[in-house]
């Protein structure tokens, strides 16, 4: 609980109103937007990379406090820490995963699953069912649309194309234009390989 507090005291301090603000409106978090409500303390993703590497001796509770949090920064960080984890501590894989597609709720903005999404996701169905993919492609929620596409990363990565191009044509009518964007970048990926 100690690092966790160290971690929060870190944010809070190296916070920037400035930054903040432009977060509220790069974000779109207006009424009716999709990231409506969300609230910023003000950091930047490279200091928040930086500061993943502080939450390693954070326990799983810990991230899952943080995933929990009211603040973007906060999920972010929790979300970048898990990706970190996920290939560091294989004792760990299963409960992060888990976590993960039980938190969906709070992965809720398109930088939050572009950062996630293939590290966690993609990488724990490799070797087993896609069938979670499906699920979260067939959702209603949009950004666990998103995770089922942008988790397809892990496999263009590595030259396996197939769980892309099914993932797609599920989402292929999607009326989001996030998931345009999203299914638009994957399929570019695929392309060049």
């Amino acid at each position: 609980m100690a690092a966790l507090a160290a971690i929060r005291k870190k944010l809070r301090t190296s916070a920037d109103p400035e930054i903040a603000a432009g977060s509220l409106r790069f974000f779109k978090t207006a009424p009716g937007q999709y990231g409506h409500g969300d609230k910023f303390l003000g950091l930047r993703v490279p200091a928040l990379r930086a500061m993943a590497r502080d939450c390693d001796a954070l326990s799983l509770d810990d991230l899952e406090t943080l995933l929990d949090s009211e603040w973007h920064e906060e999920r972010l960080l929790a979300l970048l820490s898990m990706s970190r984890r996920y290939v560091k501590r294989e004792d760990e894989r299963d409960a992060l995963y888990a976590m993960y597609l039980s938190k969906t709720d709070r992965i809720n903005n398109w930088d939050l699953v572009d950062s996630s999404a293939e590290h966690i996701v993609g990488a724990h169905l490799r070797e087993r069912s896609r069938a979670p993919l499906t699920r979260l492609a067939k959702s209603k929620v949009l950004w666990e649309r998103r995770i089922a596409i942008l988790a397809t990363f892990h496999y263009i990565k590595r030259g396996e194309f197939d769980e892309t191009l099914r993932i797609a044509e599920i989402v292929l009518h999607d009326p989001h234009d996030l998931m345009h964007k999203a299914v638009g970048w994957s399929l570019r990926e695929a392309g060049k390989r």
